[in-house]
């Protein structure tokens, strides 16, 4: 026991000592924490830590996701609702079948091990790409889809990851049937989520204590988790609608003080549930060293290699399309202009793999239901860590030269009015317009009142009074009928 606190020690010390030197050099935390976990596992007299999946799956993702999902607008979640279902939707299937396809052509897996292979490195990371994003100070609306994606990539892949593991198991498959259930587990699972958070709310707002209310907020993910979770689902969309509910509601009966108090502990969890995270899959490359003395090094380089490629090359050949093709239509170019190509790129380059990939192989059962070892469950765990070891630090580094100095500018450049001299009367009147059009305050991008006349759909400045009235008080903040 007392080896173990020690070790949990060394490790917050890495974690404060990575953040410090990441901060003088500029670089992303999770690079740099990756590395230095890596580094750690190979000490001497260091013991091998394994990652067990079930305490990312049901322990370490359910915060993760609840807290970025009640930090998110719900008003910019439903504006950019369409890019984000089709990277947490349609490219996560699209990067499934890819590797599939491009693992049974030129490696020889079977077809099911291909696709349970996609499944498992698909999805992007819910942490590692914003705080790569946030570090480089990417513009607001791309960091919004990438939160978005992070939040509902992990459900579409770990319900993939499930339905091939069921078919290499009884080597049954049906497209319709997996279909239905896909659709079936989503529909259910937001009702599940909005449910929990409408409970949760009444609870916390009846317990009128602070620290009460606090130990209510730590519980409530794991609520919307765990049961979805045990009964076949994914458990993340439950989650991300439960987080969303909280965010659009949670002003109208949660006290000030109690949200002022819970923003410093979830801050503080978060931080360090993040930084454990990437020093523990770091750790991970001691004993996949080892495992690897049983396997031909140039196959696993080879398989290692080409996934990383196809994961990368497909998430390129997604994103364009599907932001460009849809403006095709006039409708949909109206409401919504086309982005300049340098966003477009920002978003598909920051497609970084994590620990819930790491954590799903691990989750691979060793044996099938007949007694015989589950076909290629090492070569998996192998690539699945070089695709998150790839991405994150090769992706990761390569981020730094699109940042938002060199998108942002230019897209400024071509937005921007012709004359914004803050100086120029005139210029000060077209910036201040243009700015209250395209950014809403933050009162109003959140206003829990509905009040369609005053909100809108953040198109206009909402009115002086509608400001005043949106202030997230219970004094302050009543609806309209309400005493």
């Amino acid at each position: 026991m007392e080896a173990k606190f020690q070790i949990f020690l060394i490790l917050l010390a890495a974690l404060a000592g990575t953040a410090l030197l990441a901060r003088r050099i500029n670089v992303a935390p999770a690079i740099l924490l990756l590395l230095a976990g890596i580094a750690l596992a190979f000490v001497p007299g260091m013991p091998s830590l394994e990652l067990p999946p079930e305490l990312v799956l049901l322990v370490v993702l359910p915060p993760l996701i609840y807290s970025a999902s009640v930090a998110m607008s719900w008003r910019e979640f439903k504006h950019n609702l369409r890019p984000i279902v089709l990277l947490s939707v349609g490219c996560v299937i699209f990067t499934a079948f890819a590797v599939a396809a491009a693992t049974h052509y030129l490696i020889g897996l079977p077809w099911d091990v291909g696709f349970l292979l996609g499944a498992i490195v698909a999805p992007p990371d819910v942490v590692a790409p914003l705080a790569i994003a946030r570090k480089l100070g990417m513009p607001r609306r791309i960091l919004v889809i990438l939160e978005g994606e992070g939040l509902a990539n992990d459900a579409t892949a770990l319900i993939l990851y499930r339905f091939a593991v069921v078919a290499i198991s009884t080597h049954l498959f049906s497209l319709p049937k997996a279909a239905g259930t896909f659709v079936v587990i989503v529909a259910g699972e937001v009702l599940f989520g909005a449910a929990v958070g409408w409970l949760s709310l009444r609870a916390r707002h009846r317990a009128r204590d602070p620290q009460i209310e606090i130990t209510l907020s730590l519980i409530t993910p794991y609520i919307a988790y765990w049961i979805p979770e045990h009964f076949g689902g994914s458990g993340v969309i439950s989650t991300v609608a439960c987080g969303l509910y909280m965010s659009w509601n949670g002003p109208l009966l949660i006290s000030s003080a109690t949200r002022l108090q819970g923003i410093f502990f979830w801050d503080l969890v978060i931080y360090l549930i993040e930084g454990l995270l990437f020093l523990l899959t770091g750790f991970q490359m001691r004993s996949l060293f080892e495992k690897s003395k049983a396997f031909p090094l140039d196959d696993i380089l080879y398989a290692t290699a080409l996934v990383a490629v196809i994961v990368i090359v497909a998430r390129f050949a997604w994103v364009f399309p599907a932001t460009y093709l849809p403006r095709l239509s006039k409708r949909v170019r109206e409401r919504d202009p086309s982005p300049p190509w340098q966003w477009v790129f920002a978003i598909a380059f920051t497609g970084v793999r994590g620990a819930v990939s790491l954590a799903a192989a691990l989750a691979l059962p060793f044996a099938l239901p007949g007694g015989e070892d589950f076909p290629y469950r090492d070569l998996i765990l192998f690539v699945a860590f070089g695709v998150i070891f790839i991405t994150l630090v090769g992706l990761g580094w390569g981020c730094r030269r699109w940042s938002a100095g060199s998108a942002s500018r230019g897209t400024a450049a071509r937005n921007m009015p012709r004359s914004t001299n803050p100086k120029s009367r005139r210029g000060a009147k077209r910036l201040v317009l243009r700015l209250s059009h395209s950014t809403p305050s933050p009162t109003t991008a959140n206003c829990p009142t509905r009040w369609s006349s005053c909100c809108g759909r953040g198109t206009r400045p909402a009115p002086t009074s509608c400001r005043i009235r949106s202030i997230p008080t219970s004094m302050m903040c009543r609806r309209p009928g309400r005493p």
